[in-house]
């Protein structure tokens, strides 16, 4: 995967446009993620990570996708499980690999 896909497949993944699959919608809607959608993103992730290492800004998209999927995706779940949804074991771990690769985004030291 090279960073263009990469980034794409975040700021889709965030999209809060009803109607869509995005990782964000399907939690909102109290949905758990399509197999293999955390996946892609933790990968993108690290692609986005070792690409942006020296870099010392990023771009707005990019920056508010990955604020989306990991505050918005973790306060979505969160949510979701005081309402009772039907959230699939793993994912509160995966919600915490995806924050911890966001920090490292950010920070530029892969934690």
């Amino acid at each position: 995967m090279d960073y263009e896909t990469a980034r794409r497949l975040l700021i889709d993944q965030s999209s809060e446009n009803l109607g869509t699959d995005s990782f964000v919608v399907r939690l909102r809607q109290g949905q758990p993620p399509i197999p293999g959608q955390v996946t892609s993103i933790l990968l993108s992730l690290k692609v986005l990570f070792e690409a942006l290492k020296g870099e010392t800004t990023l771009d707005r998209d990019l920056s508010y996708a990955l604020y989306l999927i990991a505050s918005e995706g973790r306060r979505l779940f969160e949510a979701g499980l005081k309402q009772n949804s039907d959230c699939p074991p793993l994912l509160d771990e995966d919600l915490d690999r995806i924050a911890a690769a966001v920090r490292s985004i950010f920070s530029g030291v892969w934690q």
